[in-house]
Parts: structure tokens; C-alpha cells; sequence
């Protein structure tokens, strides 16, 4: 956990010299504007808040780990087998066709969006059918319980 801390404090200093780099480079690239009419705004932005999400996730990460008072977890040791760890993960379907029905509809819905506006309303009646059988696929059928 040590080792990932490190890493996301390591890639917000790296985006940092990269808002540095770049913001500097248009600057001396336009020295005939002024500096605020030089400077690319939408790169220098969007670089700053990289830094600001890799420093939000490594504070996250860091709060974290000093909340288990700096006890590693299993997949951190060298040592620790696989049953070290929690076995209980969840619940999965991997016979579903449910996700793959509601990406569908997410994929209309956002080609509606971009391209013509009739789509829209499939997208969502096609998302309402799968996410009912998404929820309710337990309750009949081969798998019913």
C-alpha cells in the first residue's frame, strides 16, 4: 500500500512538471502576446487538475492505509498466499446477457444524443427493458431462487 502511495505521489509531481512544461513553453512560444493571452488555457488546465486528481487520490490512499495504522494488506506481503485474503468478492451472473443489452442501450442513448435526437427515446425504453431483467433475472427461470 506503501508502494502506491509513493506511486500517485510520484505521478502528480510528474503532471505537475508537465503543467509547468507545457504552460511555460507557450508562453515563450507566444512572447509577443501577453502572458494570460499566450498561455493555451485548456492543456494548463486540464494538466493542473490531473495533478490534482493523482494528489487527491494519493492523500485518499495514504488516509487509508495510516486508518489500518500502517498494516500492510494480504496482496502487499510477498509471502501471503491467495487464501489470505477476503474470498468473498460478490455475487456475478456470467451467464447475464443483462449488461450486455444495457451498454446497448447506453451505446443508442448516446448516439441519439450525437446524432439524431429520435434515438434517444429507444435508448431509453431499451435501457428500461434491462435494467428490469438485469434486477428481476433471479426470480424466474433456470436460476430462479
Amino acid at each position: 500500500m506503501k508502494t502506491n502511495i509513493n506511486l500517485w505521489w510520484i505521478l502528480a509531481g510528474f503532471f505537475f512538471l508537465c503543467f509547468a512544461l507545457y504552460t511555460g513553453w507557450n508562453i515563450i512560444e507566444h512572447s509577443n502576446l501577453p502572458w494570460y493571452n499566450a498561455i493555451e488555457w485548456v492543456g494548463s488546465v486540464v494538466l493542473l487538475f490531473t495533478v490534482f486528481m493523482a494528489a487527491m487520490i494519493g492523500f485518499y490512499v495514504d488516509r487509508v492505509y495510516r486508518s489500518q495504522k500502517g498494516v500492510d494488506l494480504p496482496e502487499d506481503s510477498l509471502t501471503a498466499d491467495i487464501d489470505d485474503g477476503d474470498p468473498e468478492i460478490g455475487e456475478f451472473s456470467p451467464w447475464s446477457w443483462w449488461p450486455l443489452v444495457l451498454a446497448f442501450s447506453a451505446a443508442l442513448g448516446i448516439l441519439g444524443l450525437a446524432v439524431g435526437q429520435f434515438l434517444l427515446p429507444i435508448g431509453l425504453g431499451v435501457f428500461a427493458v434491462a435494467i428490469v431483467g438485469w434486477v428481476y433475472e433471479y426470480y424466474r427461470g433456470y436460476f430462479a431462487r
